[in-house]
């Protein structure tokens, strides 16, 4: 039983799953889930593995989506830390609120395709970025040709049937109850950026990989983070687009959003609420 002094002992969450996304059409081969337990003042990643490797998944997209749903509704006191963006600049949204965005998003666009032209159109021709875009030094606008499939797929297929059916909430839009998963907003790259660690690591070459070492080994010299697994290290260090590495930073900055003294409402401000929050 847990010390009852113990401040770690009153945390909400005691899992926390981070997920790099993908909107591609083999979405379930460059889908990664790392796997952490909170240990203290530390973040022990267990394992990561790809979105193919879940129950009932496979490596076409809509089965992996489908697959990575289920998941998420079956871990009901866990927390899940996902890198796309979970809404769109203020001035895009027709809807009130966030969640009425989210539920009318399936029926507004058709396609990925009709999803960036209608936002490119509203907005002239420009790349509007969200507030948290700002202030978290996110790489790209929500519809950027980067990132658009990641932003249509993730809220249609995965936000977008969670919301309807509240089999998980998404912070801090929503409120944050207990006895369903959580959802964060989280961005790898602001992480990264904000430890001084942002440099190019995604890559085939011995330089990438060293520098996903690099980036290991100075997050667990903080003592914040942990790979105890060869094997789980090795797999995170060797896969070549970074995926993996992605999967365990947005793990950790999940994990950092739950050590803050108000996890689910980091900032008061209106604009969180219908645009999303990035966490990290």
């Amino acid at each position: 039983m847990s010390d009852p002094k113990d401040e770690y002992a009153t945390w909400p969450r005691r899992k926390v799953y981070g997920g790099d996304f993908s909107g591609a059409v083999d979405a379930g081969r460059r889908i990664w889930i790392a796997t952490g337990a909170i240990q203290r003042k530390t973040l022990q990643i267990e394992q990561c593995q790809r979105g193919e490797d879940l129950h009932g998944s496979g490596r076409g997209r809509d089965r992996c989506l489908a697959a990575l749903r289920d998941f998420i509704r079956k871990e009901a006191d866990a927390v899940f830390g996902l890198d796309f963006p979970f809404g769109l600049p203020a001035g895009l949204v027709e809807e009130k609120g966030w969640e009425e965005f989210v539920r009318a998003f399936p029926k507004r666009y058709a396609s990925p395709e009709e999803f960036r032209e209608a936002c490119r159109g509203t907005a002239d021709g420009r790349e509007l970025r969200r507030i948290t875009d700002v202030a978290s030094r996110t790489p790209f606008s929500p519809y950027n040709l980067r990132l658009y499939r990641q932003t249509y797929f993730g809220i249609r297929d995965l936000l977008a049937p969670l919301v309807a059916d509240r089999s998980a909430y998404v912070l801090p839009m929503q409120s944050a109850l207990p006895g369903v998963p959580w959802i964060l907003e989280i961005c790898p790259a602001s992480l990264l950026k904000r430890e001084g660690l942002y440099a190019p690591y995604k890559g085939t070459t011995r330089g990438h990989g060293r520098a996903r070492a690099r980036i290991l080994d100075r997050l667990e010299a903080s003592g914040e983070l942990s790979l105890p697994a060869a094997k789980v290290r090795r797999a995170v260090v060797a896969d070549p687009n970074g995926d993996a590495l992605d999967s365990v930073l947005a793990a950790l900055g999940t994990f950092r959003a739950l050590r803050n003294p108000d996890p689910v409402t980091p900032l008061r401000n209106r604009a969180y609420t219908l645009e999303g929050y990035v966490y990290a």
